[in-house]
């Protein structure tokens, strides 16, 4: 299955917050395309979660269509004056056929590679079972404070949470008008974005945005009130949503995958504990890789990750 991220409605969504995009799709090789800033008026071509290539239907040779798509994202990246391709493939057999073709592996991710996928196609029970004990007992603790999940457009106040967690934890955000075009811009089709948020006593006081692709639903994005951590709002929060879930169907498909979209243990360790603990099954994808264009452009940009 496809990752949302190669959908055309992800790729017009991305057209719609300003950033400049393509598709290539000759029938055997599909990419969405997105071209991101750089410093000093630079830029980069990105395909996150891609390229596709439907094997089967490759008759003339994977190597002659993989020529013509690699040309392609080299003038096109002349054209628009990148210095160089990034890619983070879904597939492992596509990620070592690139490989061979000259893109190399890179140490800077945009999409996190790894990500804990809770089936929810078990019971609850079974779900439960399957949790590390803190995260059962903390499941169980904040059931009896009163607390509610109610689904919501209201984007302001998943700001004015996420501002709070942003400062809190030191991390950089999207802007406002981000937030709000993806809850509006995903309300029906092939994606759909549902907003979330625990209630306390009349007050929101944590959200979180949850995106829907065929069976699968993905944990964008969080914020919490730090005032109200001893009432375990996340644990709350992701249960009610993970039973939620459970109950919905997204056309007439049953939604079995919970994603809790990316786990780090050097960069987000408390973060990471905590989504390890669902007892979800640990996946992995095959990383980023880099394909130079100018390269001496592309030399001084890797000098300049390392010193800064």
């Amino acid at each position: 299955m496809k990752s949302f991220l190669q959908t055309e409605e992800w790729l017009r969504f991305q057209e719609s917050v300003g950033q400049k995009v393509w598709r290539f799709d000759d029938g055997k090789i599909r990419a969405n395309v997105i071209k991101l800033g750089l410093p000093l008026s630079k830029s980069m071509l990105y395909v996150p979660h891609g390229p596709e290539i439907d094997f089967e239907n490759i008759k003339s040779g994977i190597k002659n269509e993989l020529s013509s798509f690699i040309n392609y994202l080299k003038n096109l990246a002349r054209q628009e004056k990148s210095i160089f391709v990034k890619i983070e493939p879904s597939s492992d057999l596509v990620m070592e056929l690139l490989y061979r073709r000259g893109f190399k592996r890179s140490s800077k991710q945009i999409q996190p590679y790894r990500t804990v996928v809770v089936d929810l196609g078990l019971p609850e029970e079974h779900l439960l079972g399957r949790m590390h004990q803190k995260t059962r007992y903390n499941i169980n603790l904040s059931e009896k404070k009163g607390l509610s999940l109610e689904e919501s457009d209201d984007v302001e106040e998943f700001w004015k949470l996420l501002k709070q967690t942003a400062k809190k934890d030191r991390f950089s955000t999207h802007t406002k008008e981000y937030y709000k075009k993806l809850v509006s811009f995903f309300r029906e089709g092939e994606l759909r974005v549902k907003l979330f948020f625990v209630k306390y006593k009349n007050k929101y006081i944590g959200g979180a945005i949850v995106m829907i692709h065929h069976n699968t639903a993905y944990y964008l994005h969080g914020a919490m009130d730090r005032e109200y951590k001893n009432l375990m709002a996340p644990y709350f929060m992701h249960w009610e949503i993970i039973k939620f879930l459970k109950l919905i169907t997204n056309n007439s498909q049953p939604i079995d995958c919970y994603d809790f979209w990316g786990v780090d243990v050097k960069k987000w360790p408390g973060v990471t504990r905590f989504k390890l603990g669902w007892g979800g099954e640990l996946k992995e994808l095959t990383g980023s890789f880099d394909l130079p264009v100018s390269r001496a452009w592309y030399l001084l940009y890797s000098i300049a990750r390392k010193i800064f």
